[in-house]
Order: C-alpha cells, then sequence, then structure tokens
C-alpha cells in the first residue's frame, strides 16, 4: 500500500542531512521514491483496471505514467541521467516500449529507467494477486519467488519462524517482494560453508554489514532491523554505499546493483 512508499521516502529524508558519503545519492533516491509513488498511485487509483501481469498488454496503461518520472529523473538525476531521461521524453513510444519489454524478459541492473519504471507496476501487481506472465521464475531459493529477480538486499528481524529459515529475509531488486532465506548462506551461489561466508561492517554503519562469499566472489548488504527498528533496508543499503567501496577493493562483486548505481 502506500504507506510502503511513504516509510521509503521519510527515512531517505531522515538520512539525507547526516548521511556521510551518499548524501546527494539519497537526495535524489527521495525524489525517485517519489516518482515511483505516483507512479504506484496512478495505476492503483484507476477505476476498472487490475495489472493482467502481461507486460504488452499492460504498457499502454503503464506508459501514461512515465513523462512525470522522466521530468524528476531530468531535473534531479547525475548529469547522464537527466541526459537520457530528455531524450527517452523525444523517443518513439514504440521504441520505448520495446525497450521495457525487453527488460521484462532478460532485465539488467545497468537498465535504470526500465527498471526503476517497472518497480511500482510489479509491486501493484504482487498486491493485486496477479502473477506475472513471460518472467522466468526459478525454482531455488536465491531467487524472488514472485519474479524470478535477484536480490538486493538482507535484513534480520524478530519474527516467529523455523530454525532453518532464521530470521534473515532478501527483498527483490525487480519487484520489491520480500522472501524468507536461510541465515549463513550464500545468496548468490549458494554457499553454506561458515569458512567461506565473511562479514564486514563500519561503527558509523552499525546496522548495515556487507555480507560476501569468497567462494563465488559476490556480495550484498545485510540490514539488522533488531538494532534499528525503524530502517527501511532498501535505503540504508544506500546510506551506506561507503561499505561499497570496501567490497570492490577487496575484489568482490555485488549480486545486482542498486537503482542508484551501487
Amino acid at each position: 500500500m502506500t504507506e510502503w512508499w511513504d516509510k521509503q521516502i521519510q527515512r531517505a529524508d531522515q538520512l539525507v542531512p547526516r548521511s556521510n558519503g551518499a548524501k546527494e545519492l539519497l537526495k535524489f533516491y527521495a525524489h525517485l521514491l517519489r516518482a515511483q509513488k505516483d507512479i504506484y498511485e496512478f495505476l492503483r487509483g484507476r477505476k476498472d483496471w487490475l495489472p493482467s501481469g502481461d507486460i504488452e498488454c499492460d504498457l499502454p496503461v503503464l506508459l501514461d505514467a512515465l513523462p512525470e518520472l522522466l521530468k524528476v529523473v531530468a531535473a534531479h538525476g547525475p548529469e547522464s541521467l537527466a541526459a537520457e531521461a530528455y531524450d527517452l521524453s523525444e523517443t518513439d513510444p514504440q521504441v520505448v516500449a520495446e525497450r521495457l519489454m525487453m527488460y521484462w524478459h532478460n532485465g539488467s541492473d545497468i537498465q535504470f529507467f526500465e527498471k526503476a519504471f517497472l518497480q511500482p507496476y510489479l509491486r501493484w501487481v504482487a498486491e493485486s494477486g496477479t502473477i506475472p506472465i513471460g518472467r522466468e521464475v526459478s525454482a531455488g531459493e536465491r531467487y524472488c519467488p514472485f519474479c524470478g529477480g535477484s536480490p538486493q538486499v538482507s535484513f534480520l528481524q524478530n519474527k516467529e519462524t523455523t530454525a532453518e529459515s532464521g530470521n534473515r529475509d532478501l527483498i527483490c531488486a525487480t519487484c520489491l517482494s520480500s522472501w524468507e532465506f536461510r541465515r549463513v548462506v550464500c545468496a548468490n551461489c549458494g554457499e553454506e560453508r561458515p569458512a567461506k561466508l565473511g562479514y564486514f561492517h563500519s561503527s558509523e554503519f552499525d546496522h548495515v554489514r556487507i555480507e560476501a562469499c569468497e567462494t563465488c566472489k559476490h556480495y550484498l548488504k545485510g540490514v539488522d532491523l533488531t538494532r534499528v527498528g525503524f530502517a527501511a533496508p532498501i535505503v540504508d543499503e544506500i546510506d551506506a554505499a561507503p561499505l561499497d567501496l570496501w567490497a570492490r577493493e577487496h575484489g568482490f562483486t555485488k549480486i545486482e546493483l542498486n537503482l542508484v548505481g551501487v
């Protein structure tokens, strides 16, 4: 619901004044979250319409929401994204539609506009009880069981759960859904040997840590909600962007870049 978007926006606004090393990224992300919330509300508020889950069928409605997102990125985004936003606003809608369909079937974490635009759509698809059509969903636990996307960030929270799953969840980079995941296992390759799994955090970001795997040399960030219960994992992991520098310097590759490119 809209409360979820409000929580992300409020957390970004809260972190911006005290951010050390990610202030401009967070400012942009706060604007982007507002634009995504507007897309979500535009779709959710349409009378006599629910998403079909088939991107090609839903595009005529979806594309009506694109111009406002492009305006926000043109006004507040980094120079390269702002220039691309302007170019897209002048592009034939059919070309834009083809880009969105290509991302839907075979997405990449460097396709900023496609990812930013379709996240709120997919969130509404999930909430409306619709199944996304034409997306390959792996049976493996390391991929989102709803849309097949890769994890963006993990988080720990206190909840009633089984000993096997612990209290760790992953958030999908594509649809922003979450699913339970085992506590001590690599979210990229499934490595389970504790000696191969490493963790790094800084006192500056005491509730955020790097979760790295020596076997596949991939990592993602984890947010501990038992330490800071009001944190918003997808926002707090951007605020902790300096930790990504440590990971890259030590030879690790992030499972999936976030929307601001870290």
